[in-house]
Protein backbone atom coordinates (compact mmCIF):
# COMPACT_ATOMS: atom_id res chain seq x y z
CA UNK A 1 0.00 0.00 0.00
CA UNK A 2 1.66 3.22 -1.35
CA UNK A 3 -0.42 5.66 -0.22
CA UNK A 4 -1.57 3.28 3.52
CA UNK A 5 -4.70 4.65 5.55
CA UNK A 6 -2.55 2.81 8.31
CA UNK A 7 0.16 0.43 9.40
CA UNK A 8 -0.05 -3.25 9.62
CA UNK A 9 2.67 -5.66 10.99
CA UNK A 10 4.25 -8.55 13.27
CA UNK A 11 6.42 -8.24 16.14
CA UNK A 12 9.53 -8.97 13.44
CA UNK A 13 9.84 -10.51 9.82
CA UNK A 14 12.50 -13.42 10.11
CA UNK A 15 10.35 -16.88 11.82
CA UNK A 16 11.27 -19.53 9.61
CA UNK A 17 8.47 -21.51 9.93
CA UNK A 18 6.28 -18.62 7.65
CA UNK A 19 7.72 -20.54 4.73
CA UNK A 20 4.88 -22.75 5.57
CA UNK A 21 2.43 -19.82 5.01
CA UNK A 22 3.65 -16.63 4.43
CA UNK A 23 7.04 -16.52 2.71
CA UNK A 24 8.19 -18.96 -0.40
CA UNK A 25 9.48 -22.62 0.62
CA UNK A 26 12.94 -21.83 -1.19
CA UNK A 27 13.04 -17.89 0.35
CA UNK A 28 16.60 -16.89 1.39
CA UNK A 29 16.96 -15.70 5.30
CA UNK A 30 18.84 -12.36 3.79
CA UNK A 31 15.42 -11.91 1.56
CA UNK A 32 13.10 -12.27 4.52
CA UNK A 33 12.65 -8.54 5.08
CA UNK A 34 12.01 -7.83 1.70
CA UNK A 35 9.45 -10.05 1.21
CA UNK A 36 7.77 -9.46 4.34
CA UNK A 37 7.70 -5.21 3.39
CA UNK A 38 5.77 -6.56 -0.02
CA UNK A 39 2.68 -7.52 2.00
CA UNK A 40 3.01 -5.33 5.24
CA UNK A 41 3.85 -2.04 5.62
CA UNK A 42 5.41 -1.71 9.14
CA UNK A 43 7.35 -3.81 11.71
CA UNK A 44 7.67 -3.69 14.96
CA UNK A 45 11.39 -3.35 16.28
CA UNK A 46 11.47 -5.33 18.77
CA UNK A 47 15.25 -6.90 17.62
CA UNK A 48 16.94 -3.45 19.00
CA UNK A 49 15.35 -4.08 22.19
CA UNK A 50 17.46 -6.94 22.78
CA UNK A 51 20.24 -6.26 20.91
CA UNK A 52 21.57 -3.04 19.12
CA UNK A 53 22.29 -4.55 15.69
CA UNK A 54 25.71 -3.42 13.70
CA UNK A 55 25.89 -0.32 11.62
CA UNK A 56 26.20 -2.55 8.55
CA UNK A 57 22.74 -4.17 9.36
CA UNK A 58 20.79 -0.85 10.04
CA UNK A 59 22.18 0.41 6.29
CA UNK A 60 21.17 -3.28 4.85
CA UNK A 61 17.74 -2.62 6.25
CA UNK A 62 17.37 0.89 4.83
CA UNK A 63 18.67 -0.62 1.28
CA UNK A 64 15.92 -2.84 1.43
CA UNK A 65 13.13 -1.29 3.28
CA UNK A 66 10.66 1.15 0.83
CA UNK A 67 10.18 4.89 1.98
CA UNK A 68 6.37 4.44 3.05
CA UNK A 69 7.56 1.50 5.29
CA UNK A 70 7.47 2.16 9.16
CA UNK A 71 9.94 0.80 11.55
CA UNK A 72 9.04 1.54 15.43
CA UNK A 73 12.46 0.91 16.91
CA UNK A 74 12.47 0.15 20.47
CA UNK A 75 15.22 1.59 22.67
CA UNK A 76 17.34 -0.87 24.20
CA UNK A 77 16.32 -2.21 26.89
CA UNK A 78 19.69 -0.90 29.27
CA UNK A 79 18.27 2.53 28.43
CA UNK A 80 14.27 1.83 28.90
CA UNK A 81 15.14 -0.46 32.22
CA UNK A 82 18.22 0.69 33.48
CA UNK A 83 17.59 3.11 36.06
CA UNK A 84 17.01 6.58 35.89
CA UNK A 85 16.44 7.76 32.44
CA UNK A 86 18.14 10.78 32.26
CA UNK A 87 21.22 8.83 32.92
CA UNK A 88 21.01 7.41 29.73
CA UNK A 89 20.45 10.33 27.40
CA UNK A 90 23.76 10.00 25.66
CA UNK A 91 23.28 6.29 24.93
CA UNK A 92 19.57 7.23 23.54
CA UNK A 93 21.04 9.97 21.42
CA UNK A 94 23.56 7.27 20.24
CA UNK A 95 20.75 4.84 19.30
CA UNK A 96 18.97 7.28 17.12
CA UNK A 97 22.02 8.18 15.60
CA UNK A 98 22.66 4.36 14.84
CA UNK A 99 19.17 4.04 13.73
CA UNK A 100 19.48 7.32 11.21
CA UNK A 101 19.93 5.83 7.70
CA UNK A 102 16.26 4.46 8.16
CA UNK A 103 15.68 8.09 8.32
CA UNK A 104 11.69 8.65 8.70
CA UNK A 105 10.79 4.99 8.42
CA UNK A 106 12.20 4.87 12.31
CA UNK A 107 8.98 6.77 13.22
CA UNK A 108 8.36 6.71 16.13
CA UNK A 109 10.69 5.57 18.68
CA UNK A 110 9.12 2.93 21.04
CA UNK A 111 10.27 3.70 24.73
CA UNK A 112 9.08 0.25 26.66
CA UNK A 113 9.01 0.93 30.51
CA UNK A 114 9.06 -1.47 32.86
CA UNK A 115 6.20 -2.51 35.58
CA UNK A 116 8.93 -1.35 38.05
CA UNK A 117 8.66 2.46 36.51
CA UNK A 118 5.96 4.51 38.89
CA UNK A 119 4.28 7.36 38.70
CA UNK A 120 6.83 9.04 41.22
CA UNK A 121 9.39 8.58 38.17
CA UNK A 122 7.54 10.66 35.30
CA UNK A 123 10.05 13.62 35.99
CA UNK A 124 12.74 11.40 34.24
CA UNK A 125 9.98 10.61 31.78
CA UNK A 126 9.21 14.38 30.85
CA UNK A 127 13.21 15.17 31.24
CA UNK A 128 13.75 11.98 28.70
CA UNK A 129 11.01 13.21 25.97
CA UNK A 130 12.12 17.05 26.41
CA UNK A 131 15.94 16.06 25.75
CA UNK A 132 15.75 13.90 22.87
CA UNK A 133 13.17 15.75 21.09
CA UNK A 134 12.31 12.51 18.45
CA UNK A 135 8.99 11.23 17.42
CA UNK A 136 8.10 8.91 20.12
CA UNK A 137 5.89 6.71 22.06
CA UNK A 138 5.38 5.13 24.97
CA UNK A 139 4.21 2.13 26.80
CA UNK A 140 4.11 2.06 30.62
CA UNK A 141 3.11 -1.15 32.48
CA UNK A 142 2.73 -0.20 36.11
CA UNK A 143 -0.63 -1.05 37.38
CA UNK A 144 -1.03 2.63 38.64
CA UNK A 145 -0.66 3.73 35.05
CA UNK A 146 -4.70 2.03 34.65
CA UNK A 147 -6.33 2.79 37.34
CA UNK A 148 -8.05 6.03 36.11
CA UNK A 149 -6.85 7.98 38.88
CA UNK A 150 -4.34 10.83 38.69
CA UNK A 151 -1.64 9.35 38.09
CA UNK A 152 -3.05 8.36 34.53
CA UNK A 153 -4.35 11.08 33.70
CA UNK A 154 -0.90 12.86 34.56
CA UNK A 155 0.83 10.39 32.38
CA UNK A 156 -1.90 11.17 29.54
CA UNK A 157 -1.82 14.82 30.08
CA UNK A 158 2.43 14.65 29.90
CA UNK A 159 2.63 12.31 26.58
CA UNK A 160 -0.25 14.60 25.49
CA UNK A 161 1.28 18.16 25.56
CA UNK A 162 4.43 16.87 24.03
CA UNK A 163 2.78 15.09 21.20
CA UNK A 164 4.14 11.65 22.49
CA UNK A 165 1.78 8.20 22.19
CA UNK A 166 0.65 6.49 24.42
CA UNK A 167 1.16 2.69 22.80
CA UNK A 168 -2.14 0.46 23.78
CA UNK A 169 -1.13 -2.82 24.91
CA UNK A 170 -4.00 -5.28 24.64
CA UNK A 171 -3.24 -8.60 26.06
CA UNK A 172 -6.81 -9.71 27.11
CA UNK A 173 -7.20 -12.88 23.90
CA UNK A 174 -3.72 -14.37 25.56
CA UNK A 175 -4.61 -14.66 29.12
CA UNK A 176 -8.61 -15.68 28.01
CA UNK A 177 -7.12 -18.84 26.50
CA UNK A 178 -6.88 -21.95 29.02
CA UNK A 179 -3.72 -23.80 27.48
CA UNK A 180 -1.17 -26.02 28.39
CA UNK A 181 1.16 -25.35 25.50
CA UNK A 182 4.86 -24.00 26.69
CA UNK A 183 4.49 -21.45 24.02
CA UNK A 184 1.18 -19.64 25.53
CA UNK A 185 2.50 -20.31 29.56
CA UNK A 186 5.69 -18.71 28.80
CA UNK A 187 3.86 -15.63 26.75
CA UNK A 188 1.75 -15.50 30.04
CA UNK A 189 4.53 -15.29 32.26
CA UNK A 190 6.14 -12.61 30.09
CA UNK A 191 3.49 -10.28 28.77
CA UNK A 192 2.12 -7.70 31.25
CA UNK A 193 -1.86 -8.39 32.15
CA UNK A 194 -2.98 -4.99 32.07
CA UNK A 195 -6.54 -3.32 31.08
CA UNK A 196 -6.27 -2.07 27.34
CA UNK A 197 -5.77 1.60 26.73
CA UNK A 198 -7.02 2.77 23.32
CA UNK A 199 -5.46 6.12 23.68
CA UNK A 200 -5.10 8.64 20.70
CA UNK A 201 -3.36 11.17 21.87
CA UNK A 202 -1.92 11.72 18.80
CA UNK A 203 -2.87 11.74 14.99
CA UNK A 204 -0.70 8.16 15.48
CA UNK A 205 -2.77 5.65 17.80
CA UNK A 206 -0.40 2.53 18.43
CA UNK A 207 -1.74 -1.02 19.46
CA UNK A 208 0.02 -3.68 20.42
CA UNK A 209 -2.68 -6.84 20.14
CA UNK A 210 -1.26 -10.57 21.81
CA UNK A 211 -3.51 -12.76 20.71
CA UNK A 212 -4.59 -16.72 21.57
CA UNK A 213 -3.72 -19.64 19.78
CA UNK A 214 -6.69 -20.53 18.13
CA UNK A 215 -6.79 -17.97 15.35
CA UNK A 216 -10.94 -18.01 15.37
CA UNK A 217 -11.11 -16.96 19.38
CA UNK A 218 -9.17 -13.75 18.92
CA UNK A 219 -12.47 -12.62 16.84
CA UNK A 220 -14.12 -11.11 18.98
CA UNK A 221 -11.45 -8.76 20.08
CA UNK A 222 -10.23 -8.37 16.40
CA UNK A 223 -13.80 -7.06 15.61
CA UNK A 224 -13.30 -4.90 18.57
CA UNK A 225 -9.80 -3.32 17.20
CA UNK A 226 -10.90 -2.92 13.70
CA UNK A 227 -14.01 -0.80 14.66
CA UNK A 228 -11.76 1.54 17.09
CA UNK A 229 -9.04 1.40 13.80
CA UNK A 230 -12.12 2.51 11.18
CA UNK A 231 -13.30 4.88 13.77
CA UNK A 232 -9.60 6.59 13.89
CA UNK A 233 -9.05 6.27 10.20
CA UNK A 234 -12.15 8.38 9.40
CA UNK A 235 -11.35 10.92 12.22
CA UNK A 236 -7.93 11.70 9.81
CA UNK A 237 -5.10 9.23 11.83
CA UNK A 238 -2.85 6.93 11.11
CA UNK A 239 -3.04 4.42 13.52
CA UNK A 240 -0.35 1.74 13.36
CA UNK A 241 -1.42 -1.95 14.76
CA UNK A 242 0.95 -5.20 15.71
CA UNK A 243 0.06 -8.35 15.72
CA UNK A 244 1.16 -11.07 18.19
CA UNK A 245 0.44 -14.64 19.22
CA UNK A 246 2.53 -16.92 21.83
CA UNK A 247 5.14 -18.10 19.41
CA UNK A 248 4.72 -15.47 16.68
CA UNK A 249 3.99 -18.33 14.42
CA UNK A 250 0.54 -17.08 13.45
CA UNK A 251 1.25 -13.68 13.84
CA UNK A 252 0.55 -13.21 9.62
CA UNK A 253 -2.41 -14.73 9.49
CA UNK A 254 -3.44 -12.73 12.79
CA UNK A 255 -2.52 -9.85 10.84
CA UNK A 256 -4.16 -10.89 7.58
CA UNK A 257 -7.15 -11.37 9.89
CA UNK A 258 -7.09 -8.31 11.31
CA UNK A 259 -6.85 -6.05 7.75
CA UNK A 260 -10.00 -8.61 5.83
CA UNK A 261 -11.95 -7.46 9.15
CA UNK A 262 -11.01 -3.77 8.83
CA UNK A 263 -12.05 -4.33 4.78
CA UNK A 264 -15.74 -4.74 5.98
CA UNK A 265 -15.37 -1.64 7.85
CA UNK A 266 -13.66 0.49 5.14
CA UNK A 267 -14.96 -0.41 1.55
CA UNK A 268 -12.18 0.32 -1.04
CA UNK A 269 -9.57 -0.79 1.37
CA UNK A 270 -7.43 -2.79 -0.61
CA UNK A 271 -6.45 -6.41 0.00
CA UNK A 272 -2.85 -7.18 1.39
CA UNK A 273 -0.95 -8.03 -0.88
CA UNK A 274 -0.15 -12.24 -1.21
CA UNK A 275 3.45 -13.58 -1.99
CA UNK A 276 3.88 -16.35 -4.90
CA UNK A 277 4.95 -18.87 -2.53
CA UNK A 278 5.47 -21.19 -5.60
CA UNK A 279 4.18 -24.77 -6.90
CA UNK A 280 2.41 -26.26 -3.88
CA UNK A 281 2.57 -29.71 -3.09
CA UNK A 282 -0.99 -31.24 -2.51
CA UNK A 283 -1.69 -33.09 0.58
CA UNK A 284 -4.27 -36.21 -0.37
CA UNK A 285 -6.05 -37.69 2.14
CA UNK A 286 -6.74 -41.26 2.18
CA UNK A 287 -9.50 -42.90 0.87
Amino acid sequence: MPSPPYYLGCPSWSESAWRQTLYPEDARPSDLLELYASVFNAVEGNTTFYARPAPTTVQRWADVLPEHFRFTAKFPRDISHGGDLRDHLVAAEDFVQLMAPLGRRVTPFWLQLSASFTPSRLGELAAFIDSLDRPLAVEVRNLAFFQKGEDEKYLNRLLLDRGVERICLDSRPLFSCVSTEPAVLHAQSKKPKVPPRPAALTQFPQVRFIGGPELEANDIYVVQWAEKVAGWIEEGRTPYVFLHTPDNLQAPELAQRFHQQLMTLLPGLPALPVLDRGPQVEQLGLL
